[in-house]
């Protein structure tokens, strides 16, 4: 197994209303956006070209549709950011690995 690209912790991950943990981790590694509960038991994982993450709203808070399922992800200041450049990079990346970067 890689080391992840992305790695945040402690992030509150909620799938719309009902709080699924509150101090969760999110990965971004081997192409795959992964959520995890504190205990590290995956709560969803999808490939990134399937990944919608939408940044808008709080600065500290990110709505991602992962195959459909949409989840409600809140950080700490200043890792949403890190979040949206992990999964454009993953993306490129997987892309020029499949040779249709710029197709």
């Amino acid at each position: 197994m890689a080391e992840p690209e992305y790695d945040a912790g402690g992030v509150r991950i909620r799938r719309m209303l009902r709080s699924l943990t509150r101090a969760g981790h999110v990965l971004v590694r081997d192409g795959q956006l992964v959520l995890m509960t504190s205990y590290g038991s995956e709560i969803d994982s999808a490939p990134v070209d399937k990944v919608r993450i939408n940044g808008y709203g709080p600065p500290d808070s990110a709505l991602a549709t992962l195959s459909g399922t949409r989840y409600v992800l809140q950080f700490g200041l200043g890792h949403r950011a890190g979040l949206l450049n992990a999964v454009r990079t993953a993306r490129a990346k997987a892309a020029a690995d499949q040779g249709t970067l710029g197709a």
